[in-house]
């Protein structure tokens, strides 16, 4: 009988504590949302320092709170000056910011939010504030599992491979991006940049000539080669007559393929309108030389007339 009295007694305590945990858990969440309210406001009017305090107030009461943590991030993020790096309080503020966006890592069920917190932690990581690439890497493996179509996270992570002179990484990275989606134009002039930038021009233009195959009736893909080839061609002096001329031909046949497609694309008019000068400059004809020039120069007024028109909204 005595055991069934302290039974029910504890029973009676355990739901009175309860009640009181609930209730105390539903003011806390109403006190977190009336925070995020008003620190919202305060980020919007870029009052970062009033906001961070807000924010902070917020996940002290309900840290699942979507948003709550890379907002409070972002709002030290913002109080940050690289120019007054090596201050206390200014340093302060970035180890604050990188906290917050660790925990909105963590907890973060919002996808694009999570996203978010990474984004910003790989930044924080970068040269102009904590200068340590090796902490940005993993982060980005991160984000490509999350959304591994998402190139731009494959760009920042070869971005980061080559500043540390792992090339043989960056093109690997950037490979990665383009199987994973190949439709994105955007991946493969990242990837002809970086064969340019590191002087290997033919896999520079068969990148660029793969993309243009992905879109093949959009005539920016085809301006884009016959650049390159003008590029080439005029400004490598150590190529031979024959080579240069050879990739002249190349930079023609792509403005051409540009212009069947869009006859008044100024940019690829302009380009076959150097490729002609360029030629006309490595062709030993008088005839053929004269002939160049004449046909650079209507290509000229076409491109002037074009300009015209749109300058006077006709």
């Amino acid at each position: 009988m005595q055991r069934r009295f302290w039974a029910a007694s504890l029973i009676v305590a355990l739901a009175a504590f309860s009640l009181t945990f609930v209730g105390c858990g539903q003011v806390n969440k109403l006190k977190a949302k009336k925070a995020f309210k008003e620190a919202n406001m305060l980020y919007q009017q870029q009052d970062y320092k009033r906001a961070a305090e807000r924010y902070e107030e917020v996940v002290a009461n309900d840290e699942t709170l979507s948003g709550s943590y890379f907002f409070l991030g972002n709002s030290y993020d913002n109080l940050y000056k690289p120019s007054r790096k090596g201050e206390a309080q200014n340093d302060a503020y970035l180890t604050k910011a990188v906290d917050a966006y660790k925990k909105g890592v963590q907890t973060e069920t919002d996808k694009t939010l999570k996203t978010r917190c990474l984004q910003y932690l790989v930044a924080a990581y970068g040269p102009d504030k904590l200068n340590d690439p090796s902490q940005a890497e993993p982060l980005l493996n991160e984000m490509i599992k999350i959304d591994p179509k998402d190139t731009a996270n494959y760009v920042f992570l070869a971005n980061l491979y080559s500043d540390a002179g792992q090339f043989d990484l960056a093109e690997q990275t950037l490979t990665r991006a383009k199987d994973a989606n190949p439709t994105d134009l955007n991946i493969y002039q990242r990837l002809a940049d970086f064969y340019n930038k590191n002087g290997d021009f033919e896999k520079t233009m068969a990148a660029l000539n793969e993309g243009a195959t992905k879109e093949p009736n959009n005539p920016v893909g085809y301006y884009t080669i016959a650049a390159y080839y003008w590029e080439k061609a005029y400004r490598d002096f150590r190529l031979k007559t024959e080579d240069k001329l050879k990739y002249i031909d190349l930079g023609l046949q792509a403005a051409d393929k540009a212009l069947q497609l869009q006859p008044d694309y100024m940019d690829a008019i302009k380009s076959k309108e150097l490729l002609f000068r360029a030629e006309a400059l490595n062709v030993k004809d008088p005839g053929k030389q004269a002939q160049l020039i004449k046909d650079a120069g209507a290509l000229s007024e076409k491109y002037n007339e074009l300009k015209k028109k749109k300058a006077g909204g006709l």
